[in-house]
């Protein structure tokens, strides 16, 4: 096996692994040869898994200098994880010839064998660390496939890093409506917009697995509360009659209200949230396009039209108001106007949404303060996952577990459950964070039952 530069560090007690997945035709193969060629300076086993009688990706794979195997006839799950877990023993014995390994998976596959097979074997789990599942998204044909293909949704709903590939195929509207649809998959995975999956590599490798910072950075609401709601926007109105204009979105209807507010402040108060989370929980009103929508503590659904629609804001009192809406206004977009001048607001506050009507692929964060009882969690763990273990994608969490300085490390997939004391906490704050990706996921079970291995 040939060598890109030399490495004069010793060995890392783990060997970093990134799984490459996404479906057919995302660019998976573009991006691997964009690994293989820059200038990292490491040195990269690659193992590839087509999906066919006759291997071709290794012949598109041009000009590597690292050594590729290559597993046919199928996704690596059952009797072709055999294969791959023979190639990474085999590769261990080599263990000075390379610092890193990528695992190409067919465009057909689910994720969650491939991560599973570093939690099966004592050998493995010891050897080898998944850095990163990498999940490519092909902007142009994704919705196409995500409601109509489990493994579409999959490979999203298991990445820690998505590429957003093709964005030169669409417009900007459709990438910010793509963006919204894969965070009702995966709120906690990095997403980078890339043409010909052109990416700072530093965005794809050395990701160090899960980090919960990371994701919090990404969606600082990651472990909020979910409302009913996405999208809150506050407005100085006049009182004057406005225009609520909409273009045709992704659904016929959309849930709203307009909430006079009381305070100077320019930002969306706590108590307007508070005050729309119980409003949205009552019946709705229906109104037509063309008609007046007035201020109030009242429920209204707006009938989107075919072409555009446009509803009246009718403002008696000049003032400070909360516009509540069920979607994000890019989805459909949704602008306010005083004659001809679009309307801005003042302040915005973007919230998780629960998507009742939507994905049933979601995420599930925890942070909570307190030290946990070890024996009570694994109880409930070993519970769970007898359970809901089919459902639960992937389980990542850092915990503080009582009576001991070093964080918990949880990594799960499906039915299978890893739990390792790490380094210790020093000076960082003891909390517990914890996620969950799956199907059909229910957010209080799960918080009531971690919450009950509490000390």
């Amino acid at each position: 096996m040939a060598t890109k530069k030399k490495n004069s560090k010793p060995f890392p007690r783990r060997v970093p692994v990134t799984i490459m997945t996404g479906f057919l035709g995302s660019g998976k193969t573009t991006l691997l040869n964009r690994i293989l060629h820059e200038n990292h300076g490491k040195r990269i086993a690659v193992i590839e898994n087509e999906f066919g009688e006759v291997g071709v990706d290794n012949d598109l794979v041009v000009g590597a200098e690292e050594e590729i195997f290559e597993m046919n006839n199928g996704c690596i799950c059952c009797t072709v994880r055999g294969d791959l877990i023979r190639i990474l023993h085999s590769l261990l014995e080599r263990r000075d010839k390379f610092d890193y390994i990528m695992i190409e998976t067919t465009g057909l596959a689910d994720p969650g064998p491939v991560v599973q097979t570093f939690l099966l074997e004592e050998t493995l789990r010891e050897a080898l660390t998944i850095d990163a599942v990498v999940t490519l998204v092909d902007a142009k044909f994704i919705e196409a496939h995500i409601d109509g293909n489990d493994k579409a949704k999959e490979q999203i709903a298991f990445a820690d890093v998505i590429l957003l590939n093709k964005t030169d195929l669409v417009d900007a509207g459709t990438l910010d409506r793509l963006e919204v649809r894969i965070r009702r998959v995966n709120a906690a995975a990095a997403i980078h917009r890339t043409v010909n999956t052109a990416v700072d590599m530093d965005q794809v490798l050395n990701q160090g697995g899960f980090n919960l910072d990371r994701a919090l950075l990404v969606d600082p609401d990651f472990l909020q509360p979910e409302y009913p709601f996405e999208w809150v926007g506050l407005y100085h109105f006049q009182a004057e009659t406005y225009e609520w204009n909409f273009k045709p979105g992704p659904d016929a209807f959309l849930n709203a209200a307009l909430i006079p507010v009381i305070g100077e402040p320019d930002e969306v108060p706590a108590a307007a949230i508070k005050a729309a989370d119980v409003l949205f929980s009552e019946a709705e009103h229906l109104v037509h396009p063309g008609t007046v929508f007035d201020p109030g503590l009242s429920l209204r659904r707006l009938k989107m039209g075919e072409i555009e629609s446009v509803f009246l804001l009718h403002i008696k009192h000049s003032g400070r108001y909360a516009l509540i809406s069920e979607h994000h206004p890019d989805e459909f977009d949704a602008r306010i106007y005083n004659g001809s001048e679009p309307i801005a607001p003042v302040a915005v506050r973007e919230l998780k949404h629960r998507h009742e009507h939507g994905e049933d692929v979601t995420s599930v964060g925890i942070s909570i303060p307190g030290n946990l009882r070890l024996g009570l969690l694994k109880a409930w763990l070993k519970v769970l996952i007898a359970t809901e273990g089919e459902n639960i994608f992937r389980m990542k969490g850092v915990l503080s577990i009582s009576n001991r300085e070093e964080r918990y490390i949880i990594q799960g997939v499906h039915m299978l459950f890893e739990g390792k004391f790490d380094r210790t906490w020093g000076k960082e704050e003891r909390r517990n964070n914890l996620v969950f990706i799956g199907r059909n996921l229910n957010r209080d079970f799960l918080n009531m039952g971690f919450k009950a291995c509490l000390a």
